[in-house]
């Protein structure tokens, strides 16, 4: 169930993607949220320079296995533009992370790169819950949804596919 509070860290995921999307990078943000609210990290893609690992959220499961116990980490959220990738999927699962929101899905993404006649990524598009197990997760929201989609669709126009 997506809450009020859910929906105001989406948001800052979106601004986020946004900000990555005008600094030339695919458009994905990330927030990392304590069990008591606090904001304890953020991030957006950094893709650009050729290191497709530079996820936001790879970058804040590493955070917070540098600086948090396993007990905050399990009772964080990580809140995110899109749904995580498989190797964003399994850093959350490894380093201990608790629940994940997410705007939009990895099957929305996949659905709108292939009406832009974007080329598939070479790793596969995994729910997931496909993943990692035992792990709360919430989303797409659709309002948010159509933000990102915009945000994509600026970005493959823009670079001519």
């Amino acid at each position: 169930m997506i809450t009020d509070v859910d929906l105001k860290h989406l948001r800052r995921c979106v601004e986020l993607a946004e900000t990555a999307l005008n600094k030339g990078d695919e458009p994905f943000g990330s927030v990392l949220v304590s069990a008591d609210g606090e904001v304890l990290a953020e991030d957006h893609n950094h893709v650009a320079g050729g290191d497709h690992t530079q996820h936001p959220e790879f970058a804040l499961a590493r955070w917070a296995a540098q600086n948090l116990t396993p007990e905050e980490r399990s009772r964080a959220t990580v809140y995110t533009s899109g749904e995580h990738c498989p190797m964003c999927a399994a850093a959350h699962g490894w380093v201990g992370l608790g629940r994940i929101v997410y705007a939009s899905s990895s099957e929305q993404l996949a659905e709108w790169l292939e009406e832009l006649g974007v080329v598939p990524s070479r790793v596969r598009n995994l729910s997931i819950q496909e993943v990692i197990r035992d792990t709360l997760v919430d989303g797409p929201v659709h309002e948010l949804a159509e933000q990102v989609r915009e945000l994509h669709r600026r970005l493959h126009s823009a670079s001519g596919k």
